[in-house]
């Protein structure tokens, strides 16, 4: 998701600590050092321990109900600048729990470490090069942009084979680059590392931030399947300290590429209130038909308004005028967080005749402690196919499990 407007239903984008702005390359604080024997010395090493349950169960009849109960985490070392440069790697992990988890290929959840039941990557190898206030980094890393991004919410979170310069000026940063190829949940983890793009994706945005206002640009070329804008801007006010309000809009058009199939319009409104630990907050996507076209959400999760934890407005857009709406308040109290959203996905007649009306529920609770290092989650989605009399592969409830220490 597009983090610099992301999702305010919380409990559709439950993060781990792991994750950046949009528009930003994830940053270690750094100091300056004279060898390369300090470069090493002094470097830095960061990660994560998680666990997490996740099962589904099925409504549609002779579907079997999944689940698994997986064990992993993120382990990296970032050396200290030298010059200008710096390098980094870092591992990602998950395997599955076996007696707490499906038989393979009949009741196990591979979202969390695959069909195998394990997943080990290098998901971040670079090497980076820093001028005053301009940066280039290239070799496998953690990007946050609109349409590519980490969307860490399950236990292995996207990385990117990238060539990325950024620049910042006053309230403006720039950013440019390549993706080649990326992994992780989204991508699929029986497949590993796969193309960003045929031919991988060239992007640029622009990105302005200030006390009251964040806008972002960006402009994106998939080979061979699309070329995408997406503008969005951030309105924030606080009347006093117990009190906020904001307000966003959104604009996503896509562009198809050698009769690909991919070219959309979406739009978007999100407005939210706050007020005693309480937040309040509705959210409205609207994509219009294109005959025989689909939308596409990016290398992620996605930076529409309305996304959930599992329902997105790709899911219903293609060939048809389709819409989003979703409400949802969360309450804080000290240390937990609790959250419940509702949403509304409707689709009207493709070229067939067909329609499309789904309903996904929300209710998350997060507790997050030691500084936030120590976060404990939970989330139940519920969702439901409303255009169908019987019961579809859109009818099930979901529950996940998490606890998550960060170092």
């Amino acid at each position: 998701m597009n983090k610099s407007i992301k999702s305010i239903f919380l409990i559709s984008t439950l993060t781990y600590g792991m994750t950046s702005m949009a528009g930003e390359v994830v940053k270690v604080e750094q100091n300056e050092v004279s060898t390369i024997g300090q470069m090493f010395e002094e470097g830095k090493v960061s990660g994560n321990i998680r666990s997490m349950y996740a099962g589904y169960d099925m409504k549609k009849e002779n579907e079997n109900d999944i689940y698994a109960t997986a064990f992993g985490g993120y382990l990296k070392y970032e050396t200290e600048e030298l010059n200008g440069f710096s390098a980094a790697a870092a591992f990602a992990t998950s395997h599955d729990i076996g007696f707490v988890t499906g038989d393979k290929g009949i009741k196990q959840n591979d979202e969390l470490s695959s069909s195998e039941g394990r997943y080990t990557v290098l998901s971040e190898a670079y090497l980076s090069y820093k001028y005053d206030d301009f940066n280039f980094r290239a070799g496998r890393q953690v990007v946050d942009t609109p349409l590519a991004n980490s969307d860490d919410i399950r236990m292995i979170q996207n990385t990117f084979e990238a060539y990325i310069a950024t620049y910042e000026a006053l309230n403006f940063n720039f950013m440019a680059g390549k993706l080649q190829k990326w992994q992780g949940y989204d991508a699929g983890l029986n497949d590993g590392w796969v193309k960003a793009g045929e031919d991988g994706t060239l992007f640029g945005g622009i990105t302005y931030s200030s006390d009251v206002l964040e806008a972002n640009a960006w402009y994106y070329n998939i080979s061979k399947l699309t070329n995408a804008t997406y503008l969005d801007a951030k309105f924030s006010y606080g009347i006093n300290d117990d009190l906020s309000i904001l307000g966003a809009v959104q604009y996503l058009r896509e562009n198809e590429i050698d009769n690909s199939g991919t070219e959309a319009s979406i739009y978007g409104l999100l407005a939210e209130v706050s007020a005693y630990g309480v937040t309040l907050n509705a959210a409205y996507n609207k994509s219009e038909k294109e005959s025989g076209k689909a939308s596409f959400s990016g290398f992620g999760g996605g930076a529409l308004f309305t996304s959930m934890d599992t329902m997105i407005l790709d899911e219903i857009a293609n060939d048809r005028d389709a819409r989003a709406i979703v409400g949802g308040i969360s309450y804080e109290m000290g240390d937990v967080t609790l959250s419940y959203a509702y949403g509304d996905f409707k689709g009207e007649a493709d070229s067939l005749g067909d329609k499309a009306h789904i309903v996904e529920q929300n209710i998350g609770l997060e507790y997050s402690v030691i500084e936030d290092k120590l976060t404990l989650g939970a989330i139940y989605a519920i969702e439901n196919d409303r255009e169908s009399s019987v019961k579809t592969e859109n009818d099930w409830n979901r529950f996940q499990v998490m606890a998550s220490y960060n170092f």
